[in-house]
């Protein structure tokens, strides 16, 4: 079992409790920002820690590991402090820093804390939860994680400018973060001052984003690398890397889900097939890219008897009505299907998670009134986190723990500026489109190896659009397999299934073997 053998440190305070912002929350704001704030000073804390000592056994494999959660500061352009920096760092003792991988994980929103990939995924703890039934109120739980990465790697855990414990000081704002280069920059700045603190510039270096966090490791491995500092490799969990095509009204949102309804519809027994899931989802992946595909882009000329035989083989693959697939005029959007698909039963399905179900006030409506996927786990996680870190880790704080930024999601600039020129590619964009960086960084190092892992029923980053996004970076045939996929029987946090987080775990050891192959 998990265990602490010493603890050292600083211990700040008393804890006040977290604000009960969920992943889904689009960091909803705890006030509007005051400019007058905006322009004063905060003061600059000194970078200190909680050390705390550990074991960790899985396979046969038995590691002794520092723990130490803390901060650390990044400075702006006048070398001043603006952003204090809180992480979680698990660290093998005992090891030559070129004999030990680090890799450095984070969540999405944007604006998330890395909340839930620290105590869901690879960390050496995981709660528990009843997924994907509800996780019901305390007590929680949490145990010794077999699935942990630290048997393979270093783990560092970094919460985003403005989220979980990590602020804004000095003369510090949130246009200074919340944007997509001026995370990247925040990032890479925070990478580069734990590298040099902790002398890791000559350990093997992992990404690990999840969702907005994949938006991230794309630019941040380019931007990092053409400071000098080459990775291993770029794990992406659930991504979205390309949010130019995301504009209403063009038909690769709806074609980017129509395998992703597939797999939810044949979870649910919605369909008629002998086939096993990855055929099922292989067939709907060759009719997306085929003749659904060759039908939306006739729009409103589509002959009427190919409308009805595109609307017939829709539904069957869906599992949804031919009427009511003919009413969406083909195009079936994520909110709708979760909705529909089980609305006979008076049941609807998580955005996150479609293994998640809720029960609406009824069972009208176009959309459900919210999502069973994050309900279902936010309290267990909020309240073991808070636990695992006052008990295990020793770290206090006076400050609350924001699960979700105030004011930063709805604040920020999505402009980018990716490597390279061209019209909707490299250069300027309004939107980032972070799959020309992540190819800039593999052409650049062509050791560079990079994992997708997928969820089959993932509504909000559906696995066929990040297949696509993958697959057209351009890049020379050589380098082509430098890009691998994983798929899992789970949702947006593929770890919520114990199962499918054991299957990854399983693929992310033979990533990490080939990405460190001289």
């Amino acid at each position: 079992m998990f265990c602490i053998v010493a603890a050292v440190g600083l211990m700040v305070g008393a804890v006040v409790p977290v604000f009960s912002q969920t992943p889904e929350s689009k960091a909803k704001t705890l006030g509007d920002v005051d400019a007058k704030k905006e322009e004063a000073s905060v003061p600059v804390p000194p970078e200190t820690s909680s050390v705390t000592r550990h074991e960790w056994a899985a396979g046969g494999r038995l590691v002794h590991y520092t723990a130490t959660a803390g901060n650390l500061l990044i400075r702006d352009d006048q070398d001043k402090a603006n952003g204090s920096i809180f992480y979680v760092a698990y660290t093998e003792d005992g090891v030559e820093a070129k004999s030990r991988p680090v890799t450095f994980f984070y969540n999405g929103g944007p604006g998330a804390a890395s909340i839930w990939l620290h105590i869901g995924s690879f960390g050496p703890v995981r709660v528990v939860t009843q997924s994907p039934e509800a996780t019901g109120p305390a007590p929680f739980e949490w145990v010794q994680n077999q699935y942990s990465l630290l048997d393979k790697s270093d783990l560092v855990f970094i919460d985003a400018p403005l989220t979980g414990y990590s602020r804004a000081v000095g003369k510090g704002t949130v246009k200074d973060f919340a944007g997509t280069d001026q995370d990247i920059l925040a990032f890479k700045k925070f990478i580069v001052r734990y590298i040099t603190a902790n002398q890791r510039w000559n350990s093997p270096k992992f990404l690990f984003g999840e969702s907005y966090g994949t938006t991230r490791s794309g630019g941040l491995v380019s931007a990092l690398q053409n400071d000098g500092i080459e990775f291993n490799g770029v794990t992406l969990l659930s991504s979205i890397l390309n949010y130019n095509r995301r504009s209403p009204g063009l038909d690769y949102e709806a074609i980017g889900y129509v395998p992703s309804f597939a797999a939810i519809a044949y979870h649910y027994h919605k369909v008629k097939t002998s086939l096993s899931l990855v055929e099922w989802v292989e067939q709907a992946r060759v009719f997306a890219r085929g003749p659904y595909a060759e039908a939306l882009q006739q729009g409103d000329k589509l002959p009427t008897a190919e409308f009805d035989a595109i609307a017939a083989k829709l539904a069957a693959i869906t599992g949804l009505s031919v009427e009511y697939v003919k009413e969406t005029k083909l195009r079936i959007s994520a909110t709708r299907f979760r909705k529909e698909l089980l609305r006979g039963e008076e049941r609807t399905l998580g955005r996150y998670d479609a293994r998640f179900m809720g029960w609406d006030v009824d069972s009208a409506g176009e959309s459900p009134g919210y999502d069973p996927s994050d309900t279902g786990i936010s309290g267990v996680f909020v309240g073991a986190f808070h636990e695992y870190l006052q008990k295990e880790l020793k770290y206090l704080s006076q400050e609350p723990y924001y699960t979700s930024g105030p004011g930063v999601n709805e604040n920020w600039d999505f402009k980018h500026k990716a490597p390279g020129s061209g019209p909707g590619r490299g250069g300027e964009q309004l939107a980032p489109d972070v799959a020309v960086d992540l190819a800039d960084a593999v052409r650049k190092n062509p050791r560079l190896r990079v994992f997708s892992a997928n969820g089959y029923f993932d509504l909000a980053t559906p696995f066929f659009s990040t297949e696509y996004d993958l697959s057209h970076m351009d890049l020379p045939e050589k380098l082509v397999n430098n890009v691998q996929f994983g798929y899992y029987p789970a949702g947006h946090m593929v770890y919520l299934n114990v199962d499918a987080l054991k299957e990854m775990k399983a693929d992310m050891a033979k990533f990490y073997a080939l990405a460190q192959q001289r």
